[in-house]
């Protein structure tokens, strides 16, 4: 069965990109935080039903103590849906897949973990695409301005800068919590079990994105004074991206709970998933240079994906 989770996963956080272009409002300043809140509510549903369906016995405080990484989380995908106003799916998903990399660097430069070949290959060939990538749109952003038509899906130099913070800031929120997961006897959370742990931490998470949610539909629809759903289609297409997110988030933990070797790589590949689904359903059309810089990043996501599923 792991399998066939390791599979679910990966085609519903690829789907979940796809919903978030598609939700993606230019012309509303508030779109990201709209898709932000949808997500919020429908995880903190999901968290709740955790709680019930498994009789886990959870500690409020948990949700102060794991705090700093919850909001880590949730500050980087509201950045990603914000930038997913002007930038193609087919380039904003591969370079936020990229924190995998920075990770392992900040692994090595705080921890001082050691880097084993393929990981070390893989951090190259995303270094190398993103860098590569990031110079070819700050000379397309040179050369020419978008026009108003083409407003929701121009690249430029700018709109890179999103993404490349959303993977920043998750890469930090990564960090953080492999020091909160990484022993349960150490780890500052409460009344948790090696069985417990993840569970815990994934409930605080998602409580907090409740709670977060909720502050934004005071903030637009009360201090605003502006209507929160702003049309069918566009609500259905967050609540369809904010389900299948916390879909493949449900699978992961089942996926990686088999062959990590095989599940790790799989799963870190979603991002492909996401750049054929762009190119179906948003006719996205990228140049040959463009393609190319896309293909560095997703090998060495592969790849680092790869190394960490034989290191388990």
């Amino acid at each position: 069965m792991w399998l066939v989770f390791t599979l679910l996963c990966t085609a519903a956080w690829g789907a979940a990109d796809l919903f978030y272009k598609k939700g993606a409002d230019p012309d509303d300043k508030y779109s990201h935080l709209r898709t932000s809140a949808i997500v919020g509510l429908v995880m903190g549903a999901h968290a709740v039903i955790l709680m019930l369906v498994k009789g886990i016995d959870y500690d409020p405080v948990n949700i102060l103590i794991y705090l700093p990484v919850s909001l880590m989380y949730i500050l980087s995908m509201t950045v990603g849906y914000f930038g997913l106003r002007y930038l193609e799916l087919s380039i904003s998903s591969p370079v936020q897949n990229t924190s995998g990399a920075l990770v392992c660097i900040m692994c090595l430069v705080f921890l001082g973990d050691s880097l084993d070949v393929l990981s070390a290959v893989g951090i190259v060939l995303i270094t190398a695409g993103v860098f590569l990538l990031g110079l070819i749109e700050y000379r397309a952003s040179r050369r020419e301005a978008a026009g108003p038509a083409d407003r929701k899906y121009r690249s430029s130099f700018v709109a890179l800068m999103f993404p490349i913070a959303y993977c920043v800031i998750d890469a930090l929120g990564t960090f953080f919590d492999a020091w909160y997961l990484d022993d349960p006897e150490a780890t500052p959370l409460r009344g948790v079990t090696a069985e417990t742990l993840e569970d815990t931490a994934n409930i605080s998470y998602e409580l907090t994105f409740l709670f977060c949610s909720i502050l934004i539909f005071v903030f637009i629809r009360l201090i605003k004074r502006e209507r929160f759903f702003t049309g069918r289609r566009l609500t259905l297409d967050r609540s369809a991206a904010a389900l299948f997110e916390t879909g493949g988030q449900f699978a992961y933990v089942y996926a990686m709970s088999g062959n990590g070797a095989v599940a790790a790589p799989v799963v870190a590949s979603y991002c492909m998933v996401s750049v054929v689904l762009s190119r179906i359903f948003l006719r996205e059309k990228l140049t040959l240079k463009q393609y190319g810089t896309v293909a560095l990043a997703v090998a060495g996501i592969i790849l680092l994906g790869i190394a960490e599923g034989l290191a388990e």
